[in-house]
């Protein structure tokens, strides 16, 4: 399984997230890539005002903030062969 956590430098909902991940990471293992928006200007105008986002395999799943407990479960549930629900935002 892979998570992505769209971030920036100097940001403490992305601070957190990375802790949450970090944290449910000792339960379930998963690659974790941390990307800063910053070093693209696709990834900074596509989510500028939502980070961090959180994407797993290839799906954003979370914005903003979210719980250990929610990240746990969608991974689990990716886990168990289950497709991982889009955030609210996102179409399709």
């Amino acid at each position: 399984m892979r998570v992505e956590i769209y971030s920036k430098p100097k940001c403490s909902l992305c601070d957190k997230a990375a802790d949450i991940a970090e944290a449910v990471r000792a339960r379930i293992p998963f690659e974790l890539r941390l990307i800063s928006i910053l070093e693209d200007p696709a990834l900074l105008e596509r989510w500028r005002y939502e980070i961090p986002v959180v994407v797993i395999n290839d799906v954003p799943t979370f914005t903003l903030r979210f719980t250990e407990a929610e990240l746990e479960a969608r991974l689990r549930e990716v886990q168990g062969g289950m497709s991982v629900a889009k955030c609210d935002d996102q179409s399709g």
